[in-house]
Order: structure tokens, then C-alpha cells, then sequence
């Protein structure tokens, strides 16, 4: 699989200030309220959790106890926390919090190479409103599938990917034919975007299959909430697009 690592920006006009504000927001919350993915009561608190949005109520599960994947150990855990917060506002909590270094470090980086240029020009105000919508649908999306499936419907669901999918979904509308330096096994190829973001949607389509086989985890990851979102952002990004002006003389 292929690693998106830059973009040409030979075009942008503005310093993406909200895309920036993003980036550290994420990193600021996963530091220092999350314990870099350790505090388990505060990431649970403020997770989503489908059952409660679709019951609008609270849940706690009592603690449990997993097998660590790498070191084969039984590991307690706490169960769902009380969420301090009403629980449909979860599903904004919920796109600030990361389940770990690399979950933050790839949103981050997708985030860094493709957010500029949508912030550039759809404009600060239209992109953050553009970014948070998405990420709001993405979520509505995993809901959906876990209360389609009954699968999945007690297990947080966090991370940014959902929002940022939205956003690989627009910059593929706006800047089809712009090339992107992609990682591929040892060697660094351009790649016109169009032909990355499609790939990367259909390796998400393809994953997310596994749905059909009752798997809402996906492995850990929310397939649906990632096509979702990219769904969200291939139709609302003109809605959020300001019309380029040309003067002629």
C-alpha cells in the first residue's frame, strides 16, 4: 500500500491557519488529556458509543479484562464511563481523540497533505464548518451500520478519520489532476490525486465488506464511518466552495 507523503502547492494563496489549529488541537488532547492513549476513563468518557446515541442515554459497563495483542498479558480495563457530557455531543468529543500514536500520526498526516488546500479555497470559516459536518456524518454512519448489523453497538468509536475522510472525498471533487508524492515500497512516485484518493476509497470499501459478515470492527477500524464521511465530502464540498471569480480586461 502506498503512503501519501506531500502535494503540490504551487497554487495556495492562504496560510492554513484551521488546518494547523486542527493538527494541534488533536495532538493537545491525545497528550494531555488522553495520557498519549493511556487514560482509558477519560478516552471512554468521551468516546462514542452508538447504543447511546441511539438511546440518548448514558451507559457504564463494569470493567474488563483483554489479552494484550503484544505482550499476551491480561489486561484490565474500565468499562464505558459516565459521560459527563450530553451524550449526542460525543459525537464531536469523539473526532479530537485518538486510540493511539500511529491512529493520530496517520490522521494527522492526511490531514497536513490534503486539508490546506480545501482550507484555501473554500476559505477558514466554510472549511471548519465543512470538516466538522463530515465528521458528524462519518459517525451517523457507524451508528447506522452498528444498529443495521446489532454488531459493535457498546464499543467506543473515536478518532478523526471519519472528518478527514470527508475532506479526501472533497480535495478528490476539486483537485482531481493534482499530483501527490506517494511512498511506494522504497521509491517516491507522483501520482495525480484523483488515482490515490480512488484506491484509497476502494481499499476502504473493500475492508468494509467485512461488515457483511457481522465484523463491525473491521479489525478496529470503522470502515463505515470512513465511507461515510469520504460520501459526505465528494457531495457537500461545492456547497461549501465559493464560485471563482475572473475579471477580464
Amino acid at each position: 500500500m502506498f503512503i501519501p507523503i506531500g502535494d503540490d502547492n504551487r497554487d495556495r494563496r492562504t496560510i492554513p491557519v484551521v488546518t494547523y489549529l486542527l493538527i494541534g488541537l488533536n495532538i493537545f488532547v491525545f497528550v494531555f488529556y488522553q495520557g498519549c492513549g493511556t487514560d482509558y476513563r477519560f478516552t471512554y468518557s468521551y468516546s462514542m458509543v452508538p447504543a447511546e446515541i441511539l438511546s440518548g442515554k448514558d451507559i457504564v459497563t463494569a470493567p474488563q479484562v483483554r489479552i494484550d495483542p503484544f505482550t499476551g498479558l491480561r489486561v484490565r480495563i474500565p468499562g464505558l464511563q459516565p459521560t459527563p457530557i450530553p451524550v449526542l455531543l460525543t459525537i464531536l468529543t469523539s473526532m479530537f481523540m485518538h486510540g493511539g500514536i500511529a491512529h493520530l500520526l496517520g490522521n494527522m498526516l492526511y490531514l497536513y497533505i490534503f486539508g490546506d488546500n480545501l482550507e484555501d479555497r473554500m476559505g477558514k470559516f466554510r472549511f471548519t464548518l465543512f470538516y466538522l459536518l463530515c465528521g458528524v456524518l462519518a459517525a451517523l454512519s457507524h451508528v447506522f451500520v452498528s444498529f443495521t448489523l446489532e454488531s459493535g453497538l457498546l464499543t467506543p468509536t473515536l478518532g478523526a478519520s471519519g472528518a478527514i475522510s470527508g475532506v479526501l472525498g472533497g480535495y478528490l471533487i476539486l483537485f482531481p489532476h493534482k499530483l501527490v508524492r506517494v511512498l511506494f515500497i522504497q521509491f517516491i512516485l507522483a501520482v495525480p490525486a484523483g488515482v490515490v484518493l480512488f484506491l484509497w476509497f476502494l481499499f476502504q470499501l473493500i475492508n468494509g465488506l467485512g461488515y457483511l459478515g457481522g465484523s463491525i470492527e473491521g479489525g478496529g477500524v470503522a470502515y463505515a464511518a470512513h465511507i461515510g464521511g469520504f460520501i459526505a465530502g465528494v457531495i457537500l464540498v461545492k456547497v461549501f466552495t465559493p464560485e471563482r471569480r475572473y475579471y477580464y480586461w
